[in-house]
């Protein structure tokens, strides 16, 4: 419901009118009406009797809100309403608009069928709206009377061409006039060169309000601290916004958000300075230059310093690295999320929450690690509202409940098609007994320097110490999509017969490491050789090769166990028929999966089964949307034979 008798609108108006009068630059050339409204501290007119009000709605042929009433009984008309309304109408100058901007069928051409109720309010108010604007910057201002709430409050419309966008609603002329008033606010918020000071007992209660909600942020309180620090933003109050914005980024918010008046303050630019530059980053279609119009404010050397973190960001090398022991659990947390344990990753992180320390008065939360390669992909809204709520810098207060985890137990969430349905078709290893960083040294193919992934150009990068173990082909961590196209980039020669997989690394549970490809080529019973023996030298290792959902072919499963360099057992389901060797356990015995249901929904149950059999998981939040290393196999198919024809293309 709008406010309506409740309101106060003497002393509104009596305030907003001293503080226009006391922001007026003493030098400043006015008007005989501006100047008589600054020296009388009033930027109303006489009060409207009862009398003039009904004469007027006589006229009218209606009786109007009651907002708007109250209002004309404090003051028949209004001077300065925001910065673009020069004067509102009284009892005399308010009249009917009926189009007289010939506007209507410009907006009612522009509704289609699936128009909603208040688009098609806001293109008709045109006709029938009663306007109030007398002068202004070509902007329009009506009261509807068919958009009427349960007090009696009509809505109220504003519109300029110049705003490029549709009216904007406001429940009545109360809410209008007090939006006007934050308008005003904002524009005078900053002076100019030689202007008086902005002080007055709004801005004074609004600083207030943002040192009290700062407090409650950092005691995990974040909602009435957002509510707070949003209206003292649209006043335009220092800080608000950066310290709204903070809050707003662990939202999940990134646009429009730009930390105004902290990012290009030193204390706070190494926790900001990466989230304003990976936002940047992450929009490929921007000008380099349009950084700099983010950073106002910023001095040469920040800027410099922007443009070289753009240059690590861009290459994936960024690292986040706090000081202090929630640096050292930061460490520890990226660590387990560079072999896939996001989970345990965010816990970390989550359980060191109350390590942190702000670096400055106005840092409310560590932000950094969300432009990090490896802890950004952490981030879920769920997550961050977690953070949020957590007590922090030395505060007390009830932690939250933790957050579901992002990762199932076991293998079966492979047969749950992804949202684009693209996870049709599937492989992976896995090896026990080996760390994830020495699968190459079982898997890789050492010779191979034409299928090599291509590394991102890092030279001078802090984070380069993030690539695979030393003598390795492990890459820096890259998501799937980055991926490809470095595994694709200049590659010059391809082979029939050559099946080499590119594939991401990790663990998979205690004692166990994987190595899988969310992208293989087509399977070839006939000319398939599995890598389990080759990745047993230690141990155990499983090969998987799933296409029971394959848009090309026939469905085909493939499950192959070695140890110690020798095959245990293996099956291959595939055109109806299972050919199998070795001693299957009955848990895995392909006759309990395959015949009595579709291909498809053998799926999940089969991999529940290897998930018991052998304690494996795969983390799925990592290989979905996280960053890990990656390296290209050997070939998955044995060599041509004698008389076998293959073909091998070369681009130039």
């Amino acid at each position: 419901m709008t406010q309506t008798t409740a309101f106060d609108w003497r002393s509104f108006l009596l305030g907003w009118s001293a503080e226009w009068a006391d922001s007026l630059p003493a030098d400043e050339v006015r008007g005989e009406d501006d100047e008589s409204a600054r020296r009388e501290r009033w930027l109303g007119f006489e009060p409207a009797s009862e009398e003039r009000i009904v004469a007027a709605e006589r006229r009218l042929g209606c009786r109007f809100p009651p907002s708007f009433r109250a209002f004309l009984t404090v003051s028949d008309g209004w001077r300065h309403a925001g910065g673009f309304v020069w004067r509102l109408a009284g009892t005399s100058e308010v009249h009917w608009h009926e189009d007289e901007a010939g506007l209507a069928d410009t907006f009612e051409e522009c509704l289609d069928e699936d128009a909603s109720p208040e688009e098609v309010a806001a293109a008709r108010v045109w006709r029938r709206g009663l306007r109030i604007d007398v002068e202004s910057d070509a902007m329009y201002v009506l009261m509807d009377p068919e958009d009427v709430d349960a007090e009696g409050e009509w809505a109220v419309y504003s519109w300029a061409g110049w705003r490029a966008a549709p009216p904007e609603r406001y429940a009545g002329f109360g809410a209008f006039m007090r939006d006007m008033h934050r308008e005003f606010h904002a524009l005078r918020a900053n002076p100019a060169d030689g202007g008086p000071e902005f002080v007055n007992d709004t801005t004074r209660r609004l600083d207030a309000q943002v040192d009290a909600a700062r407090q409650e942020a950092l005691c995990g309180r974040w909602e009435p601290a957002l509510a707070a620090l949003e209206e003292a933003a649209g006043y335009g109050r220092p800080r608000a916004a950066g310290l709204r914005d903070q809050i707003l980024r662990l939202l999940g918010r990134t646009y429009m958000v730009y930390y105004d008046g902290l990012v290009a303050d030193r204390r706070y630019a190494p926790e900001l300075l990466p989230l304003l530059v990976a936002e940047h980053a992450a929009h490929s279609y921007r000008d380099d230059s349009t950084l700099r119009f983010h950073l106002r404010g910023a001095d040469e050397e920040l800027m410099s310093s922007a443009y070289a973190m753009l240059a690590r960001v861009r290459a994936g090398a960024y690292r986040y690295a706090p000081g202090g022991p929630f640096g050292q659990a930061v460490e520890r947390a990226r660590e387990q999320a560079r072999w896939g344990d996001t989970d345990g990753a965010w816990g970390t992180l989550r359980d060191a929450l109350p390590l942190w320390e702000p670096l400055g008065p106005d840092h409310l939360a560590p932000l950094g690690w969300l432009a990090d390669p490896l802890l950004g992909p952490l981030f879920t809204e769920e997550r961050g509202r977690e953070l949020l709520a957590t007590p922090r810098a030395g505060q007390e207060g009830e932690r939250p409940a933790v957050t579901a985890a992002c990762d199932p137990e076991g293998l079966a969430w492979l047969a749950e098609p992804d949202p684009g349905n693209n996870r049709r078709c599937y492989r992976f290893v896995l090896v026990e007994d080996v760390a994830p960083g020495d699968l190459p040294l079982l898997l890789a193919d050492p010779d191979d320097e034409e299928g090599a992934v291509r590394e991102p150009d890092t030279a001078g990068a802090d984070g380069a110490e993030d690539g695979g173990p030393e003598g390795t082909a492990l890459t820096v961590p890259m998501d799937m999509y980055e991926a490809r196209q470095r595994f694709r980039a200049g590659r010059t020669r391809f082979s029939s017969f050559a099946d080499r997989a590119l594939v991401a690394v990790g663990r998979a549970g205690d004692r166990w490491s994987f190595a899988f490809d969310d992208e293989p080529g087509r399977f070839d019973g006939e000319r398939f050789v599995s890598p389990a023996v080759a990745a047993s030298a230690d141990g155990r290792a499983v090969v998987v090769w799933s296409g029971l959902r394959t848009s090309f072919g026939e469905p085909y499963f493939h499950l192959s166990v070695a140890r110690a360099g020798a095959e245990l057992y293996a099956f291959t389901y595939e055109g109806g028929e299972i050919r199998r060797s070795g001693r299957i356990p009955a848990a895995l015995d392909p006759d309990r999966f395959f015949g009595a249901v579709e291909d498809a929904a053998a799926e999940g149950p089969l991999l529940e089964a290897i998930a018991a059999e052998f304690g494996v998981r795969l983390p799925r939040h990592a290989l979905l949307r996280g960053r890990l290393h990656r390296f290209t196999t050997c070939s998955w198919t044995r060599p041509p034979r004698d008389g076998e024809t293959y073909a091998v293309v070369w681009m130039r």
